[in-house]
């Protein structure tokens, strides 16, 4: 339990790592644009070559990984949905202004962004002892 929470640690000091380098240099929107699409390859490619693949394995073929895939897919897209109807719509656009999130909408979308990832390094520990590379 102790090395989950050390790994989770380990794996969310970028986002703090990350703060740390716009507060002190803001990126250009050209540099921005380059990170988020790299971010985006890399959790593309983590989806498709570490989880997907091995929950084919894991369960068997039985349609569990397709239900699943399609599930966290339509629960991450509604809770979109809902931050943006909760008066957070613009929090994508590079160039518009910081609007104030309501509470809610803040403890949504980190549920939607951290408890997916928290959970899979958890159970790939649990599992099988180590850490994924992809997933880290």
């Amino acid at each position: 339990m102790l090395a989950a929470f050390l790994w989770g640690l380990f794996a969310t000091s970028s986002l703090i790592i990350g703060a740390l380098v716009v507060q002190l240099r803001p990126p250009s929107e050209r540099v921005l644009g380059a990170v988020m699409a790299f971010g985006a390859g890399v959790l593309i490619s983590a989806v498709s070559f570490e989880l997907i693949e091995e929950a084919v394995d894991v369960s068997g073929g039985s349609g569990g990984t397709a239900f699943g895939f399609f599930a966290g897919a339509i629960v991450f897209t509604l809770g979109d949905l809902a931050i943006s109807k909760l008066g957070y719509q613009n929090r994508k656009d590079v160039g518009g202004e910081a609007n104030e999130a309501p509470p809610f909408a803040i403890v949504l979308g980190t549920f939607l962004d951290g408890v997916p990832e928290s959970a899979v390094l958890g159970l790939t520990i649990l599992q099988t002892g180590e850490v994924g590379v992809a997933m880290l």
